[in-house]
């Protein structure tokens, strides 16, 4: 099925916008929605994405496709060389760099698409002379890694299960091949002079064509919810439509350029509340719950990771997935974003989980 009926709640009187703007990882989860909010908001919309990558999400005629190969600096300034001709000797006004990995094989895959991918974009970009007006890369709230302090604090009287944010400041300390490569990434950007950018770090991001949240959908509508360890977690999230709002946002804010955001929807939650939500979502089937020790997790995600590389086929669980499972607190400070840029997060823990299900009906996924 492809009835994709995504629900948004961005403003249609909003200020249309004029100006080329250029997408990476198009074909991906984040990347898709960038693009359609981009036509939306009367950008012309370049889809940068590998010849191979499908377009399912990427139907409307008024998109322009870019083939890139960020694996190759050589062919990338090539390619960047002729769609600049095509455009009539000009670059792009804004690139949205989304394209990435968030899942490999191997540590070093990570560091090949994630790190290197993106240090030969900015490159290729130099000379081409394609420097935009501001390059936003889109990066996470993993460069942070574990969080070493623990903070002790109550649910709130009126809901069991949310904790009030709090203001986190920390050095960023990745624990696994992902953030690190996505911290060198970030490094590499903020050497750049004369290079304007902006650096988003969203939360866990999920929403209508997202798989890995799904993947909990699935087991709970399976009548299993497994999580991770004994202990409490504290945990963020945010939808796919608030990090598109940031996105945009955020590009032409004067007061972020050269600086680095994180995004959430500005709340923390106990370790159950999103599958809570999931399983009220599904009708509340029966639902058996599991805490699985880390240790054992650690085996399972290390014999999973081993299979994969055997069988040179990919597996939800891996060492790097027993680090993020693993982790107790994944938070953040939203309050420069809303500072600096205006941002807003729109939609609660509630409602987007509610979107996405329905969207996972409507398809077939569920």
């Amino acid at each position: 099925m492809n009835t994709e009926q995504h629900s948004s709640k961005f403003s249609p009187s909003r200020e249309m916008a004029e100006g080329r703007i250029l997408v990476t990882g198009a074909s991906g989860f984040i990347g898709s929605f960038i693009v359609e909010e981009g036509l939306n908001r009367g950008f012309d919309v370049w889809a940068g994405m590998r010849g191979t990558s499908s377009r399912k999400y990427l139907r409307d005629e008024r998109i322009r496709f870019a083939e890139l190969d960020m694996q190759n600096p050589d062919k990338l300034l090539g390619q960047l060389l002729n769609l600049k001709q095509e455009m009539g000797g000009k670059g792009w006004d804004y690139v949205v760099h989304a394209a990435g990995a968030t899942k490999c094989l191997h540590r070093e895959d990570f560091f090949r698409t994630n790190t290197e991918g993106t240090r030969n974009l900015i490159d290729a970009l130099r000379r081409a002379d394609m420097v935009p007006r501001r390059f936003v890369f889109l990066s996470s709230l993993s460069i942070f890694g574990a969080i070493r302090e623990k903070p002790v604090r109550k649910p709130s009287d009126d809901n069991p299960w949310i904790y009030s944010p709090i203001l986190l400041t920390d050095k960023p300390q990745p624990n696994t091949a992902y953030g690190e490569s996505k911290l060198a990434a970030e490094q590499y950007l903020q050497q750049q002079q004369d290079f304007p950018f902006t650096i988003l770090r969203p939360t866990g991001v999920y929403g209508p064509r997202e798989r890995d949240y799904f993947l909990m959908a699935q087991s709970i509508r399976q009548h299993i919810d497994i999580a991770a360890g004994l202990s409490p977690q504290e945990i963020t999230f945010v939808y796919v439509d608030d990090v598109v709002q940031a996105v945009f946002k955020s590009m032409t804010a004067p007061k972020a350029e050269g600086k680095a955001y994180f995004l959430s929807d500005g709340m923390v939650y106990n370790s159950r509340r999103y599958s809570d939500l999931v399983q009220q979502s599904l009708g509340n089937p029966w639902v058996l719950h599991l805490k699985l020790p880390l240790c054992l997790l650690r085996a399972v995600c290390w014999l999973s990771g081993k299979v994969s590389r055997l069988t040179g086929k990919m597996n939800a669980l891996n060492d790097d997935k027993y680090h993020i499972l693993s982790q107790r607190n994944w938070q953040c400070d939203i309050e420069p974003a809303r500072a600096d840029f205006g941002y807003a997060p729109e939609w609660s823990l509630e409602q987007g989980v509610e979107a996405s299900i329905r969207w996972y009906k409507q398809e077939g996924w569920l």
